[in-house]
């Protein structure tokens, strides 16, 4: 591992940013992505308030309040999800409802800002950031609607966005230039875990002090560098699925009108690798949820593995 490398930032927000002593380092992504000073005062529990046995948990990296009040969800997604889009929709929505009381007027609801740093391709785009917020545009003026509302007794004045969520989603793999602003630097150590030593940049100097490899003992480094080799063969088993469903899609197209026994035959032999592929990654600790979506077997098929 090179000098300037440092601990993925995804095993970091799990393990380490919760530390109140290392708040610093979080605080900078948020203030550069922000374009704002962010101050973080506590780190909240972020599996909280089922209402049912089937309600979903917001299962968020890290959920923080700021100086303001208002609430941040950081999420690291590493492989794909078919509803993601509504799955962080799901998780602004509870963190509002977690932090409202019943009996509370709707003035104190907070603001929920979720930032998802992504390492696969939600879509398409050019771009290695994108921010999304609520905006009410008159459809025939073009005009922004500005609300007016009575708070302590004082007529105030504020835009949807200051009330609504708002979404940011980083597109690691989508940055492929010189990092010449501390954003880019910040997307630069997201990526490749490399961190400039002069920069200056808000969040990673600290980082270069806390996020130290050689820093962790050997337990848990060897306990990091099995979670690393876990995502790069999950990786490496969803990329495979996707070059041999192109490859099989061209050979069926050939091998159309032939024999069925060697069709089966194809089949079983794919049928046969996924079940490998699961229980590799089943004995790396991956998760039964990530484990389907890398090979498409059910989870009972992977829970009998």
């Amino acid at each position: 591992m090179q000098k300037n490398s440092y601990i993925r930032f995804d095993w970091a927000i799990k393990r380490l940013l919760r530390d109140k002593a290392n708040f610093s380092v979080l605080e900078g992504l948020l203030t550069v992505l922000f374009n704002d000073k962010t101050k973080i005062v506590e780190i909240l529990e972020s599996e909280g308030n089922q209402q049912r046995d089937d309600d979903k948990f917001n299962r968020v990296d890290i959920k923080a309040k700021n100086s303001k009040g208002e609430i941040i969800i950081v999420e690291v997604q590493n492989t794909r999800e078919l509803y993601y889009l509504e799955r962080i929709l799901y998780g602004t929505a509870k963190a509002i409802t977690e932090h409202i009381s019943l009996g509370d007027t709707y003035q104190e609801v907070k603001k929920v800002y979720s930032i998802s740093i992504l390492y696969f391709d939600l879509g398409k785009g050019n771009d290695y950031l994108y921010h999304g917020q609520n905006r009410f545009i008159g459809v025939h003026t073009n005009d922004e609607l500005l609300i007016t509302a009575k708070e302590e007794g004082a007529i105030i004045q504020k835009l949807p966005q200051e009330v609504f969520p708002e979404y940011y989603l980083i597109r690691v793999n989508e940055f492929n230039q010189v990092a010449k602003t501390p954003l880019e630097e910040w997307v630069k150590y997201l990526k490749t875990g490399i961190i400039d030593p002069d920069t200056t940049a808000p969040g990673l100097p600290e980082a270069r002090e806390k996020l130290r490899y050689y820093d962790m003992s050997p337990e848990e480094r060897h306990e990091y560098d099995e979670h690393v080799n876990a995502i790069m063969i999950q990786n490496d088993v969803l990329n495979t699925a996707k070059l041999e469903g192109h490859a099989e899609g061209r050979a069926e197209g050939r091998a159309e009108g032939r024999a069925e026994g060697r069709a089966e035959g194809r089949a079983e032999g794919r049928a046969e690798g996924k079940l490998e592929d699961a229980r590799n990654l089943k004995q790396l600790g991956v998760s039964i949820d990530i484990i389907a979506q890398a090979t498409g077997l059910s989870l009972e098929e992977i829970a009998e593995l």
